[in-house]
C-alpha cells in the first residue's frame, strides 16, 4: 500500500473506530433504560404504597402488591422503613439489619412464637411509628436475625389495633378510630 493510501485510509479508521464507540454507547444507554424500567416496575409491583400521603385525621388506602400483602413505607423514628401490614403479629417486629440501621437499643434475649414457629428475639421500644399522616408513640416491637426480608418491618396489632381496618377488593382503607365514619 503506498503511503498515500495509508494517509487516506487513516482517517476513515479513526471515523469507524468512532461510529463503533458510538454504538456501543448507544446500546449500553438502551440497556440501562430497560434496566431502569423493569426495576422501577418490579420495584412498584412489590410496594405499591411507595409514597402514601393522607391529610392528617383521614383514611389511608393502601392497594394490596402482586403477593397478595399489603406493604406501604412509613418511618420509625423519623427514618423511613418499609412495613408490611400483618394482623397475625402481636406487635411490631424488624429483622436484625434494620434494627441496627435505625439504631435501636435492644432488651435480653426472649424466645418468641412465629408462623415458621419458635424464635429468638430481643424486645425493643419506639419512639414513634409513622405510617402516612397516622402516628402513634411510644411503641413496644421485637427484634429476629432469622426475619426475612431483611429490610422490611412487620407492622403488628399493637399499631393496627387502634385502627380501623375495611377491606375492599385489593384496597385496605385504614382510619384512626377516633375519626370512624360510618362506612
Amino acid at each position: 500500500m503506498s503511503a498515500g493510501a495509508r494517509q487516506a485510509a487513516a482517517p476513515r479508521m479513526l471515523r469507524n473506530r468512532g461510529n463503533t464507540r458510538m454504538i456501543i454507547v448507544g446500546w449500553l444507554l438502551m440497556f440501562g433504560t430497560v434496566f431502569w424500567f423493569f426495576n422501577s416496575w418490579s420495584e412498584r409491583d412489590a410496594n405499591p404504597n411507595r409514597n402514601v400521603f393522607a391529610p392528617a385525621d383521614t383514611e389511608i388506602r393502601l392497594v394490596r402488591n402482586r403477593a397478595g400483602h399489603y406493604v406501604a413505607d412509613g418511618e420509625i423514628n423519623g427514618e423511613r422503613v418499609t412495613f408490611m401490614l400483618d394482623t397475625g403479629a402481636t406487635t411490631i417486629a424488624l429483622p436484625g439489619a434494620l434494627a441496627r440501621r435505625l439504631g435501636l437499643k435492644l432488651g435480653s434475649e426472649v424466645e418468641i412464637s412465629t408462623a415458621a414457629g419458635p424464635a429468638v428475639a430481643h424486645p425493643t421500644r419506639l419512639a414513634s411509628v409513622r405510617l402516612a399522616s397516622i402516628e402513634m408513640r411510644d411503641l413496644s416491637a421485637v427484634v429476629s436475625e432469622r426475619m426475612q426480608p431483611d429490610d422490611v418491618a412487620l407492622l403488628g396489632m399493637n399499631f393496627l389495633k387502634r385502627l380501623e381496618m375495611v377491606q375492599r377488593g385489593n384496597e385496605l382503607v385504614l382510619r384512626p378510630l377516633a375519626a370512624k365514619r360510618l362506612v
